[in-house]
């Protein structure tokens, strides 16, 4: 019903910048928040940033101050952009969408390293 194509991802210094978007697509109207998840390698996946129709944010401790969530509700699109970037940000990062069940994307690698 929903599908959701991220792009973005890439290799970037630490304290480098990188934007990452993600498209809905299909059955839109029905959803009310959208976000971004990551899973760091070895580890579970993890709440990055969501964001609902107000719009209204919310982030992670790890990334607040450094990420920003944003959206575009009628296109049902969201972005988001990593600044100061760390080693430690280095995950597969997953497009999320919220409607009577959990969509996802098939995600976009980002690598911070020298």
């Amino acid at each position: 019903q929903v599908q959701l194509v991220e792009s973005g991802g890439g290799l970037v210094q630490p304290g480098g910048s990188l934007s990452l978007s993600c498209i809905a697509s299909g059955s839109i109207r029905g959803i009310y928040a959208m976000g971004w998840y990551r899973q760091p390698p070895g580890k579970q996946r993890e709440l990055v940033a969501t964001i609902n129709s107000s719009p209204r944010p919310n982030y992670a401790d790890s990334v607040r101050g450094r990420f920003t969530i944003s959206i575009d509700n009628d296109k049902k699109t969201v972005f988001l952009q990593m600044n100061s970037l760390k080693p430690e940000d280095t995950a597969v990062y997953y497009c999320a969408a919220w409607e009577s069940t959990i969509y996802w994307g098939q995600g976009t690698q980002v690598t911070v390293s020298s």
